[in-house]
This record gives structure tokens, C-alpha cells and sequence, in this order.
């Protein structure tokens, strides 16, 4: 191993891990939550879903096939990741490889963590932080690095990270394609816009508490995103809106419970939620299941929904929510990513069936 740092994790309830540093040299702060993904760290660390947290990888090898090239394409959007930075405050890992081995890697994780000055920490047990974790639910938490000044808890659930993972102007896709979109990007992923535009959708893409009622759409799409959805209620109001329009919308993520919120229903947080790429769910009334990415804190509570809407897919592990369903009108969510990346693809098919629905 190089000569490195030693690290270490202290937790809101005291307890301490003790690593190295294999990321940027400062000290960070965050809500420290695990994700059983075995790959796709890449893709992970550039989720904007990611804000504010410390994720934890029970997969104990990161890094071993490097990062790929951080070029943007002629749409503006990354080639190879999710967003134009890394979102979280850290990655803990067990086991963090030194040497990389990958056709598409363009350097090593931990080099990408310096440059963008996030933190990273190996030599951690985390089988036993993940059973923490389990038992006591997500904690916050804070890496202090060696000869870095430490650094007080935050959490990140108590403001508004949508409006600081959204996008500050309007922007546009697929400008040729003849279907228009809107996007409400509360802290979207590229590949969610890829998925539209390959479709024909001429994505248009508006900050998180843009009024886009004055736009000739043809659909309505609610990105994923970080943290608490009760801070979004701007979107909410703009969802609302909609909904007298009658035109087709479709949510993913925190697109869903902002659509569920929009519909009367109540949002409450998980004890730790669902951060992987093997959750199955089950589409109500059936017996199709699939195996879906998801990364969520917070879920809707089904029970609060008003008579007009439905439970559209349920979580197969714990019951919870994975997406509702007006009972006339072309509204729907899910709660999982069917645009994956990284994880499963079974469920691209949300893409087409909103696409479909566009007139």
C-alpha cells in the first residue's frame, strides 16, 4: 500500500472506525448510509441522489477498474458518468484497490477523488458498520483525516437538496426529436435524459421550481434527487398545476414521491432505505417482479393516497412503496430506476410506456 493517511469514522452514537485515507487530505461530514451494489462505484459517486451522504460499499473491493474518462459529449452531457461531479461527501470501502485494470479507465478512483476533493476511507470492517447501520438505521457520521481539522456532524435532511442539486437555467436535448418533454430536474441523472431522447423525446430540462405551465409540452417528466421531498413544495404546486392540464407524467424516484405528495399523500423516512442494484418489486395486481436499482431514503405512504390513485409497484422485501398510478389519467411513478446505471435494465420499459402515452 502507498503511504497514506490514517482515517477515521466516528458516528452520531460515538461509534469509531479506524481507516486510511485513500481520497482528498481535509475532513467531512454527512449522513452515512450502505449500498450492496457490487459494481458501479463510478456511476454511484456521480449521482446527484448522493448529496450530503457518506456511502458506505458492503461490496468490499472499490476501485480495481479505475474511473473512466470525465468527457462530456456534444449534448453537454457526461459520456461515461451520471453528472459533471461527484455528489457525496465520501466513500468507505474495505478493501480499496491500488491498482486498476479497465480498457475505459482513464486514472484511479483515488486519484478522481483528489482532484474533486472528496473524501475516501479503506480498511474499514463494514460488515459490522452495515449491521450497524441495519439496526440503528442510517446515522450521521464524519471521516476526520490525520492532521485535518475535524469537522462538526451534518445533516443533510434538514435542507432543501433539491434546490441545490437542480439545475439553475433551462436546457435542452434532442432539440430535433419531435416529441416535447419537460424534465423537472430536482437533481437528475444523465442517463434518464439519454433514455428519453433515444426514444424521440426533445427534452427540456427546468430547474426544480420553475413554473413550466407556460411551456406547449407534451409530457411531463420528475427527476430523481437528494434528501427530504417536504422542501420541495414549489414542485409540488407546479405538479398540481399539471395535473389540470392532463397532460401524460411520469416520475422516477424522488420524482415519485413528489408526484404522491402532489396527490395528497404523505412521505415518511426509511430506516436506513434502499441503496443497490437488486431490489425486487411486484407490479400490484400481478405476478411480474422485477429486479430494479434504487437509492432512496424516504418513501410513500400508500395508505395516504387519495381515491384516485393506486399503488403501481410494491417492494417485495419490506412492502414499501415502489410507485403509484392514477386510476384514469396517464400520471405515473416508480420508486426504482428503470435507467439503471449502474444495475438492471428489466425495467426500461417505464420509458416506453410513458413515451407511448404522449399524443
Amino acid at each position: 500500500m502507498t503511504n497514506v493517511k490514517k482515517a477515521t469514522l466516528i458516528l452520531e452514537d460515538g461509534t469509531k472506525f479506524k481507516g486510511y485515507s485513500f481520497g482528498a487530505d481535509k475532513s467531512c461530514s454527512g449522513e452515512v448510509v450502505f449500498n450492496t451494489g457490487m459494481t458501479g462505484y463510478p456511476e454511484s459517486l456521480t449521482d446527484p441522489s448522493y448529496l450530503g451522504q457518506i456511502i458506505v460499499s458492503t461490496y468490499p473491493i472499490v476501485g480495481n477498474y479505475g474511473v473512466p474518462s470525465r468527457e462530456v459529449g456534444t449534448d453537454g452531457m457526461s459520456v461515461y458518468l451520471e453528472s459533471e461531479k461527484i455528489h457525496p461527501e465520501a466513500i468507505v470501502c474495505q478493501d480499496y484497490s491500488w491498482d486498476y485494470s479497465h480498457w475505459q479507465a482513464a486514472s484511479s478512483l483515488s486519484q478522481w477523488l483528489k482532484e474533486e476533493q472528496v473524501v475516501g476511507i479503506c480498511g474499514i470492517d463494514t460488515r459490522a458498520l452495515t449491521k450497524l447501520l441495519r439496526e440503528k438505521g442510517s446515522m450521521l457520521g464524519k471521516i476526520v483525516v490525520e492532521d485535518c481539522a475535524d469537522v462538526d456532524f451534518y445533516d443533510p435532511n434538514k435542507e432543501n437538496l433539491v434546490g441545490k442539486a437542480s439545475c439553475t437555467e433551462v436546457m435542452e436535448y434532442g432539440v430535433d426529436n419531435e416529441k416535447k418533454v419537460v424534465l423537472i430536474d430536482c437533481g437528475v441523472k444523465d442517463n434518464i435524459i439519454r433514455c428519453l431522447v433515444q426514444r424521440g423525446a426533445h427534452v427540456i430540462r427546468v430547474p426544480w421550481d420553475y413554473d413550466f405551465t407556460g411551456i406547449d409540452y407534451d409530457g411531463l417528466f420528475i427527476s430523481n434527487g437528494p434528501g427530504n421531498p417536504d422542501f420541495a413544495e414549489a414542485t409540488v404546486a407546479n405538479i398540481k398545476k399539471a395535473f389540470e392540464i392532463g397532460k401524460p407524467i411520469c416520475g422516477i424516484c424522488m420524482g415519485n414521491q413528489l408526484l404522491s405528495k402532489a396527490a395528497g399523500a404523505k412521505v415518511y423516512k426509511l430506516k436506513y432505505g434502499h441503496r443497490s442494484h437488486n431490489q425486487p418489486v411486484r407490479e400490484v395486481g400481478t405476478e411480474r417482479c422485477f429486479v430494479t436499482s434504487q437509492n432512496h431514503g424516504f418513501a410513500v405512504d400508500t395508505a395516504t393516497l387519495g381515491t384516485d390513485w393506486e399503488p403501481y409497484f410494491v417492494n417485495m422485501n419490506d412492502g414499501t412503496n415502489e410507485g403509484i398510478r392514477h386510476k384514469s389519467k396517464p400520471f405515473f411513478s416508480t420508486q426504482f430506476h428503470p435507467e439503471a446505471c449502474g444495475g438492471p435494465t428489466d425495467t426500461e420499459f417505464v420509458f416506453d410506456i410513458f413515451m407511448d402515452s404522449l399524443k
